[in-house]
């Protein structure tokens, strides 16, 4: 029926009739075109959505990408000026930055040995008790000449000095272990607390033997699994060797074997330096290929190195300022000739005592895997910090 036939029949009705028709059809005018406007507000939200979909600007449609917060652990060393672990911190004793931005702490606890420096047994309430983990390791360098005859010198008196220091300055509850580098990694005596097996593998560092030769298809016996271990989580055989062509390789392999076990772990790197020579300037600079995939996964893993120079303090040479570089940045430290190499070991372990693990929340973009540097300084002055300098963030599926 038209809207004119609908007019002529009102017309023919009483006033009071008329009035009550024309009520009821602007009801139900008014209901048909909020349906409309309904029915059109879905359509654009619909055509909005799609836009967004496919990555179109749309004009009065706000996009933001989805962050991911995640709970950052950062183990911290912090020692007063005799070098010995700095007691009672707690979360308004340090700052963070992230991208020059401060970030609130959220927890700071105490993990500390259950030892003191003479082995006694120690009790304190507010600490957590923990194991600490060292990683000896030797870097044969084979560079010929004179200057090799004296680092195998250094090598060897390296070694004598970490055997001393398992033999007499062990506590209880350490685990180490023992590995070496001359043309690939070797892995001489996977994560022990036993003295004898530890000497023995210190003394087979010196050699350049393949320690899995003539072991057979079955390999080297896996420890129990209640126990740390690098061995678990290490290649073998054909595939370590092809894996750890050079020295970043080799360390980043420990690395990420040692991620596995929970805790700081202290990789005392004797070295002569792995730098590589710039032509123009003389001065050796890292791999810049390799070296960041290195000391990603030293930090991730936290893993820090403390880089023992082998090179006599009368020659002068730009290769320590590598080693040094490198054990700032995973919260280690540099030691540059020392009287004797128990020495150092000495003074590692009695500054590894004890560590903070402090906690915070940290955003980034979902679906993402970068690097995050950190900033990490205590609000006093006297008391030093040694912590890894940044981490991995998000996952890397296959």
């Amino acid at each position: 029926m038209s809207v004119a036939h609908v007019h002529t029949l009102v017309g023919c009705l009483s006033p009071l009739l008329r009035a009550g028709l024309l009520l009821l059809m602007a009801v139900a005018y008014m209901a048909v075109s909020q349906t409309a406007v309904a029915q059109e507000a879905v359509a654009q939200e619909a055509v909005a959505q799609a836009a967004v979909a496919a990555g179109e600007a749309v004009e009065g449609v706000v996009f933001e990408g989805l962050v991911e917060i995640s709970e950052v652990l950062l183990d911290v060393l912090a020692v007063d000026k005799s070098g010995r672990v700095a007691l009672g911190l707690g979360k308004d004793d340090f700052t963070i930055e992230e991208n020059g931005a401060a970030v609130e702490i959220t927890g700071v606890s105490f993990y500390a040995t259950r030892y003191g420096h003479d082995g006694e047994l120690l009790t304190a309430d507010d600490v957590v008790p923990s194991s600490r983990y060292f990683i000896l390791f030797f870097h044969d360098s084979g560079q010929g000449g004179s200057i090799n005859n004296y680092i195998s010198r250094q090598l060897l008196e390296a070694r004598r000095g970490s055997l001393t220091w398992v033999e007499e300055h062990l506590l209880p509850s350490d685990w180490v272990a023992v590995a070496s580098y001359d043309v690939r990694l070797k892995l001489h005596q996977d994560f022990t607390q036993n003295r004898g097996a530890l000497a023995h593998g210190i003394k087979r560092a010196a050699s350049r033997k393949n320690p899995e030769k003539g072991l057979g298809r079955r390999g080297r016996p896996m420890p129990p699994s209640g126990d740390p271990s690098l061995l678990r989580h290490l290649p073998t055989g054909k595939a370590l060797r092809q894996q750890s062509r050079t020295l970043y390789d080799g360390l980043r392999l420990i690395a990420e074997a040692a991620g596995y076990q929970v805790g700081r772990k202290n990789l005392m790197l004797f070295s002569v330096g792995f730098g590589e020579f710039d032509l123009s300037t003389l001065i050796p600079e890292p791999n810049p290929r390799l070296y960041p995939p290195m000391l990603h996964a030293l930090n991730d893993h936290n893993v820090a190195t403390y880089a023992i120079d082998l090179t006599p303090i009368e020659v002068r040479h730009f290769q320590g300022q590598l080693l040094k570089r490198l054990a700032a940045e995973t919260g280690g430290r540099y030691i540059r000739d020392p009287m004797t190499f128990i020495t150092p070991l000495q003074q590692v372990s009695a500054e590894n005592l004890g560590y903070y693990l402090i906690s915070y929340q940290s955003e980034h973009p979902a679906d993402e895997v970068g690097y995050q540097e950190v900033s990490v300084k205590p609000r006093d002055n006297s008391i030093l910090l040694r912590v890894r300098q940044g981490y991995r963030y998000g996952s890397e599926s296959p």
